[in-house]
């Protein structure tokens, strides 16, 4: 079967992340074929969604929205109509539905969702601490966080620690690498806190190998070898078992599947 790629804008009068999301979760069901998605996000007048559809006729792609106000909805409906360009309403529907229910029309406020309340200052406070204490920068991280994220390199740690920040949590993630002595803080710390990642060693060949082509590097540098890789999951899985932390295997699944086990973890705590 030939691999597609689809170019998909997501439209909205808001951050665009609900949109976002829910493309993401369809994608994955359609892989290996893949989505280049677009996000445009504060979509406040029609010269915006004219933009967009224009950049959406030159590349052929499909318009995902999740406008709220029923003016900007209804243009970009019908001028995508007129374009022959296809378009998904996500709240649209939704929307009409709920106000059958309630017998009262919705308020049609574009980002209520996402209220300045402390629940958003303790979202933002996360991502600052994920960004901070990624990739073992400052090892004191370990200390403060929620969760402490361990693993060889391109184990998911980064993407894990970031959407992880957007649940709330403070994440710190620390690279396990056979020439760097492990800070001693794994091993003060609970072993509750501390999740370890392996993955399949084939899976993180192919892995390491497209990083190095994306970078312009040859494949056969040492970072993929397999033989390299075999050692430094050895020495990454002596150290988990010394911390005694909970491990997870990543080779098969989405960052979304393994920040799903994470939160069970430590939401039933």
């Amino acid at each position: 079967m030939t691999k597609r790629k689809l170019v998909i804008f997501v439209a909205s009068d808001s951050a665009g992340e609900t949109g976002e999301a829910v493309v993401k979760a369809a994608a994955i069901q359609f892989y290996p074929n893949t989505v280049d998605m677009r996000r445009m996000a504060y979509i406040h007048d029609r010269s915006t969604v004219d933009h967009l559809l224009k950049s959406a006729a030159r590349e052929n792609g499909i318009v995902v929205f999740t406008l709220v106000v029923p003016d900007l909805r209804d243009y970009l409906i019908a001028q995508a109509r007129q374009l022959q360009i296809k378009t998904i309403d996500l709240m649209g529907p939704l929307l009409q539905t709920l106000e059958g229910a309630f017998g009262q029309e919705a308020r049609h406020q574009p980002g209520m969702i996402h209220p300045l309340d402390e629940d958003y200052f303790k979202k933002v406070e996360a991502v600052e601490f994920a960004v901070k204490y990624d990739d073992g920068r400052d090892f004191t991280g370990i200390l403060q966080a929620d969760i402490v994220l361990v693993g060889v390199s391109r184990t998911s740690k980064t993407p894990l620690s970031m959407y992880l920040a957007h649940k709330k949590f403070k994440v710190a993630n620390v690279p396990l690498v056979p020439e760097i002595q492990p800070p001693d803080q794994l091993f003060t710390v609970s072993k509750d806190k501390i999740i370890g990642l392996t993955i399949n060693p084939v899976k993180l060949n192919m892995i390491r190998t497209e990083r190095l082509k994306m970078l312009g590097l040859p494949g056969n540098a040492s970072y993929a070898n397999v033989d390299r890789i075999s050692y430094e999951l050895e020495f990454a899985g002596k150290v988990m078992s010394r911390i005694g932390c909970t491990i997870i295997d990543v080779s098969n699944k989405a960052v979304e599947e393994t920040a799903s086990l994470i939160l069970d973890r430590f939401r039933s705590k």
